[in-house]
């Protein structure tokens, strides 16, 4: 049979409460974190090169539709990537500046735009390669908007 384990203090009288301590309403507390600060500023610059040249990558393989590879495929694809890790830095250092109305407006033109000049390479119309972008990009906005509405202050500040 279980027992209950006696409270700190020893055991509570009979006909007493114990008393629950009271808590406290400014929101969860963050879970420790288990990387250094170095590791955070490697961790900045290599995941999006990382993703930029995955990036590059996809964009020369949509661009070449399974012909050969040239050197015009490779470059469009290091190209690529560069100009998606370098933007991706840029929005990451500067957005969380940003009100959250234009923190959220700032990655959903990032994703929209990645998004259409993948899309575009696959050999789809321009019309239809907008209106994917632009519904890529409109759900992107209502995720981070939700995001940073119910996690930062109006002035950016972090709540929890």
């Amino acid at each position: 049979m279980a027992q209950a384990a006696p409270a700190p203090g020893g055991v509570p009288r009979a006909g007493t409460r114990p008393e629950i301590g009271a808590r406290t309403s400014e929101g969860r507390a963050r879970p420790p974190d288990v990387f250094d600060a170095r590791t955070h500023r490697i961790a900045h610059i290599a995941v999006p090169v990382v993703l930029g040249l995955v990036y590059g990558y996809w964009v020369a393989a949509d661009a070449r539709q399974g012909g050969p590879i040239t050197g015009g495929n490779l470059l469009l694809g290091w190209i690529s990537a560069l100009v998606f890790a370098v933007v991706c830095i840029a929005l990451l250092t500067l957005a969380p500046r940003m009100p959250r109305e234009l923190h959220a407006l700032l990655w959903t033109a990032f994703a929209g735009i990645a998004f259409g000049f993948l899309y575009i390479q696959t050999g789809h119309s321009v019309w239809r390669s907008v209106l994917m972008s632009l519904l890529v990009a409109g759900c992107t906005f209502v995720t981070f908007f939700y995001r940073y509405y119910t996690r930062e202050d109006a002035f950016g500040h972090r709540v929890r």
